[in-house]
C-alpha cells in the first residue's frame, strides 16, 4: 500500500466512523478546515519510529495550531501486535518527558486490536480507540482544553460513546469501519 492509501483509509474512518457517529465531537472542525497532518511511517524499526515520532513532536509544536492543529502519525508496519503497540505508549510518554514537550502534547492511541482492560476483543467499546491502522495522535494541549472548555459534559463523551457502540454492535461497527 501506499502512503496515500494509507490516509485516504486513515481520513475514511476518521470521516465516516469517528465524525460521522460524533465519537469524538472535537475531531469535526479541524478535519473541515484541514488542519490534521498526516504523517505515515512505513518501516517497521522501533527505534527509527521513535525517532520519526520524535520528530513529528517537535515539527508539530514548531508549527501554529493555525496552519496544522494536530497530527495523526500511522505507522502501519510497525507494533501490529496490540500488546508490543501498548508497551510502546510508555517509550512515546517518555519522548514527551526527555523533549519538554510534556503540558503542550499529549498522545491519543488507536490500534485496530485496540482493547481496554477487562472486555473481551469483540466488546463494542473497544472500537472507541479502533482504528484502521497502529496510530498515535497527537494532540496540543492548549487545543484540548479550549476545546473541552467549550463543550458541556466533557466527562459523559465515553459513556456516551460506550452507549453508542453497543447499540451498533460490532458486526456492523466493522461494516462502517471497512
Amino acid at each position: 500500500m501506499s502512503k496515500e492509501t494509507y490516509i485516504l483509509k486513515t481520513r475514511r474512518w476518521l470521516a465516516n466512523f469517528v465524525i460521522g457517529y460524533d465519537l469524538c465531537p472535537f475531531a469535526k472542525l479541524p478535519f473541515q478546515a484541514d488542519k490534521i497532518r498526516y504523517r505515515v511511517y512505513e518501516g517497521d524499526d522501533l527505534e527509527q519510529l521513535a525517532l520519526d515520532l520524535t520528530d513529528e513532536m517537535l515539527l508539530l509544536k514548531g508549527m501554529p495550531a493555525s496552519e496544522v492543529e494536530t497530527t495523526l502519525f500511522i505507522h502501519p508496519n510497525a507494533l501490529n501486535d496490540f500488546y508490543d503497540y501498548n508497551d510502546f505508549l510508555e517509550i512515546a510518554d517518555n519522548i514527551l518527558m526527555q523533549t519538554g514537550m510534556t503540558g503542550e502534547l499529549q498522545i491519543a492511541s488507536f490500534h485496530p486490536d485496540y482493547q481496554f482492560a477487562g472486555t473481551g476483543h469483540e466488546d463494542a467499546e473497544n472500537f472507541t480507540n479502533r482504528s484502521p491502522f497502529p496510530m498515535l495522535h497527537l494532540l496540543r494541549e492548549a487545543s484540548v482544553e479550549k476545546a473541552t472548555n467549550f463543550y458541556p459534559d466533557v466527562e459523559g463523551i465515553p459513556d456516551r460513546n460506550i452507549e453508542k457502540l453497543r447499540e451498533l454492535g460490532s458486526e456492523k461497527i466493522r461494516e462502517i469501519i471497512g
